[in-house]
């Protein structure tokens, strides 16, 4: 009875201990793809500032900011925050800071679909990843030694 425990036990111990090895891919693959999805919504607001403009006067509610305020700090947000993120670079404040702007943009935005939310979980649940295991090995933070 015991050897077939001890058995178990290795091949249990085997095969979870290869989630150790994937959870640097996996990071680095979440910061990516967070990143990209975030900087090309940056990118979007330059390309058309105007519109960015008109759409944060009258579209999105965002509370407690000036419209103009407050498209400034989404695109800023948007443009810098995903790139500390890819790299890496103080990955947890910078996932912290794109939550913010994930929660925001749900919030703002009173006719947003079902499937956008859906979207907007996800997002929120890679960021979480990022924000409670930092990022990973393949990251300037883990290079630099910071936390």
């Amino acid at each position: 009875m015991n050897s077939k425990i001890t058995l178990l036990r290795d091949y249990y111990n085997f095969l979870f201990g290869l989630f150790d090895y994937l959870q640097a891919p996996a990071l680095a693959f979440a910061r990516l793809y967070i990143g990209w999805i975030f900087f090309k919504a940056g990118l979007s607001k330059i390309d058309d500032w105007e519109s960015t403009l008109f759409l944060f006067e009258y579209e999105y509610v965002v509370p407690f900011l000036s419209y103009e305020v407050a498209a400034y700090m989404a695109t800023i947000g948007e443009l810098v925050l995903p790139v500390l993120l890819a790299a890496g670079l103080l990955t947890r404040f910078a996932a912290a800071g794109l939550t913010i702007v994930n929660i925001v943009a749900v919030i703002a935005y009173l006719d947003i679909s079902l499937a956008a939310i859906n979207m907007h979980i996800v997002w929120g649940l890679a960021l979480a990843a990022v924000m409670l295991l930092g990022g990973g090995k393949f990251s300037l933070d883990n290079k630099l030694k910071i936390s």
